[in-house]
């Protein structure tokens, strides 16, 4: 039997429109990335850059005028309750006039409103302490039988330490009210009295409290007037947490919330704690140029001294700030999800093919998302869909998503 030209191409054709049709009808598998929906904790959280600040600061300034000599302290350096900070040579040693004596007199009255305003802020800080402290003890025991929710108990640790620190800053203000009331009356003898060479002898300035110097405002000698700051004293170890944050996230911050403080510069992440979050938010420009309603968030450490000690005033930190999270949550990533319909679907792995589900969502965050409805545990879903995937794909899975 002889094959002709004409025999030839109709066999080549038939065997093309074979394969054409076992392809269409059998179609190559499609290697996909995958991840496992599984039960697992979800942490809702809030991240934005912050930064430390000392507590209390205080700029000492000049209680009189005259030429304050050159200021030898340099920033870093240590100091204490005796240290000399500056010494102020009198412009004119003669007695003060009847205004300049009437502003001193003024200033005395004044740094002694300000000491029994201290004294008294002192007392309630004590007050609220004890009552915080009863509250925590309270919450402390109710904990175990979930008679008060973790989020309870938070804040009730959260008011109790916020009340330490309360007490701290009343005992500070108190030493700096007591410091300008002596600084004051020891202006009004020295430069009000009758002895003129008295009145000529040096102004000395001590330091009010035992830290170190943060910053020399006025360095050189020069001639000054009443109130010129010379110099910013602090204690370093006594630091909090600033954060700014968009006012939408800060609906969701409570006192209490839980803060994970990262890339700071130390190997482990640090802990802390929401002290407060300002009822004032304020416009600020973001670096595309868009005005942002922020808010700041006031965080204190729960970390030993020995933790924080590397960190001084205004250092970069990013916060995490826990503002929910649930135990038992089905979750899956959430480059696993797309809309369809104006629905959340995924591509479920079913039988060898890519399957379409609806799914509910729940909380969400950074890589997560809790599935509510749609899915079981030990589903698997593609990651990162294709425009190639459709409904009845064959898929071939053949890798596991990081983090799935």
């Amino acid at each position: 039997m002889k094959f002709s030209i004409k025999t030839l191409l109709l066999f080549v054709v038939l065997v093309a429109v074979s394969i054409v049709g076992y392809l269409v009808l059998h179609p190559a598998s499609v290697e996909v990335e995958f991840a496992t929906a599984t039960m697992g904790r979800l942490k809702v959280t809030v991240q934005e850059d912050g930064k430390t600040r000392i507590r209390e600061k205080y700029t000492v300034s000049t209680p009189v005028s005259g030429r304050v000599s050159r200021i030898e302290l340099d920033a870093g350096d240590y100091c204490t309750e005796e240290t000399l900070l500056a010494v102020i040579l009198p412009s004119d040693p003669a007695i003060l006039d009847a205004r300049a004596r009437a502003e001193a007199l003024a200033r005395v009255k004044a740094a002694e409103s300000a000491v029994e305003r201290a004294r008294s802020h002192a007392a309630q800080a004590k007050i609220n302490f004890q009552l915080n402290e009863e509250k925590f003890k309270r919450a402390e025991k109710m904990l175990p039988s979930r008679a008060v929710s973790q989020t309870e108990y938070d804040i009730a640790k959260a008011e109790l330490l916020g009340s330490v620190q309360a007490i701290e800053t009343a005992r500070f203000d108190q030493e700096i009210a007591a410091y300008e009331f002596e600084m004051a009356k020891a202006a009004v003898r020295q430069f009000s009295g009758d002895d003129a060479e008295a009145a000529a002898e040096p102004f000395e300035i001590y330091s009010p409290i035992s830290g170190r110097v943060l910053n020399v405002i006025h360095e050189s000698s020069a001639v000054v007037g009443v109130g010129t700051p010379l110099i910013e004293l602090g204690d370093p170890s006594n630091l909090e947490i600033e954060i700014d944050v968009l006012s939408t996230d800060a609906v969701q911050i409570k006192t209490g919330c839980e803060m994970t403080i990262e890339h700071w510069g130390g190997s482990a992440p640090l802990v802390g704690y929401v002290r407060v979050v300002e009822p004032a938010a304020f416009t600020k420009v973001s670096s595309l140029g868009v005005e942002e309603q922020r808010v700041n968030v006031i965080a204190d450490f729960d970390e030993s001294p020995e933790r924080i000690a590397a960190l001084g005033d205004g250092y970069r930190v990013e916060a995490r700030i826990t503002v929910d999270e649930i135990d038992n949550a089905l979750l899956i990533p959430n480059s696993a999800l797309f809309r369809h319909n104006r629905k959340w679907h995924v591509l479920s792995i079913v039988d060898g093919e890519a399957k379409l589900q609806q799914v509910n969502i729940g909380m969400q965050n950074d890589t997560h998302t809790q599935i509510i409805d749609g899915l079981v545990d030990g589903d698997r879903v593609i990651v990162y869909p294709s425009d190639s995937l459709h409904p009845g794909t064959p898929v071939k899975p053949v890798a596991t998503a990081p983090g799935s």
